[in-house]
């Protein structure tokens, strides 16, 4: 029999932390273990951890969500479990979840996910599935082509071999996504969301049309760059990861001039920064450096960026036609 891993990354958030454990513990068909990943909590969960005798952990500084679910993938991987189940800590999975995810399982390698429903009112999803909105409007177990990682995703061992581990360098806010696209689209793996598993989850409040703080916002850097990287792995194609790139951004500036109410041309500006630095593969950023900037109000620029990668794309297509032109003279 396979055995069966949940993997929860976690920081700052023991309330909702202790929920979802006692909602794995509570599964109809039994866990073989649960791993918590510690990002460097502050507010107790260390020492809640330790006096749990029936789960794994493992404490690490805070490398993000992509940072944690790296290692918890990783971990349970390395540990020989076929079937690596992950969440973060603010959504838990309704008592017959786990059953119901692998009672949908054909034997075909596919990508798993719970259907992820607000847990205020049971019902709504939180994310676009398909054309549903509610789980009565649900006409079949099964929902093809879509998935939300990471709530209630379950990967088997073989996903990990052909398509790697989320990548710690994308932090947080997007990081999912682009290992959502490299399993689905780069290894041609297909997704699933299974109806009658249930994930519960709060119900996502953002909105890049909701004001921000500028001198607080640093979870937009990452929202900002990473989506160059997502577009990179979603199209496979440089020049149209380019092109769709720079139409977000015309978009993102546009929605920051009609809807934003505070410091308009700051957040124009800091738009320059993680455009500049997803061109440059620039992962240096970390949020106390980020929040650091925008408390200088420091510039930013995004021209010499583009100019520099528009150079390396090009060099990169005729790269082939050189090797080619330099083989064809050595034989002469």
């Amino acid at each position: 029999m396979e055995k069966v891993i949940a993997v929860v990354v976690t920081y700052n958030r023991e309330a909702l932390l202790s929920e979802c454990i006692t909602a794995l513990r509570n599964q109809s068909r039994p866990l073989d273990a649960i791993l918590i990943v510690n990002n460097g909590s502050t507010d107790g969960t260390e020492d809640w951890l330790t006096q749990q005798t029936d789960i794994f952990f493992v404490n690490q500084k805070n490398v993000g969500s992509s940072g944690g679910f790296s290692t918890g993938i990783t971990w349970a991987y390395e540990k020989g479990y076929s079937w690596i189940w992950c969440m973060d800590d603010d959504g838990y999975p309704k008592e017959d979840a786990l059953e119901n995810l692998l009672d949908a399982d054909d034997g075909c390698l596919r990508l798993l996910n719970c259907a992820v429903i607000d847990k205020e009112d049971k019902k709504t999803f939180v994310w676009k599935t398909q054309h549903y909105k509610t789980l009565d409007e649900v006409d079949c177990n099964i929902i093809e082509g879509i998935g939300h990682p990471f709530n209630g995703t379950m990967l088997h061992r073989r996903i990990i071999e052909r398509a790697g581990v989320p990548k710690p360098k994308y932090f947080l806010w997007g990081d999912e996504t682009e290992y959502y696209y490299r399993i689905i689209r780069r290894s041609e793996i297909p997704v699933r969301t299974i109806a009658n598993s249930i994930h519960y989850h709060p119900s996502t409040a953002f909105s890049i049309k909701k004001d921000w703080d500028y001198t607080s916002g640093w979870k937009m850097y990452f929202y900002i760059r990473n989506r160059f990287h997502i577009h990179q792995v979603k199209f496979n194609n440089k020049l149209l990861a380019l092109l769709h790139y720079c139409c977000f951004l015309v978009a993102f500036a546009g929605i920051v001039l009609l809807y934003q109410k505070t410091d308009k041309m700051k957040k124009l500006s800091f738009i320059m920064w993680p455009a500049a630095d997803a061109f440059n593969n620039n992962f240096e950023a970390t949020p106390p450096l980020i929040l650091s900037k925008l408390k200088t109000n420091e510039t930013f620029s995004l021209a010499g960026s583009i100019n520099s990668y528009l150079k390396t794309t090009w060099l990169n297509i005729l790269a082939p036609f050189s090797s080619a032109r330099t083989g064809r003279a050595a034989n002469a």
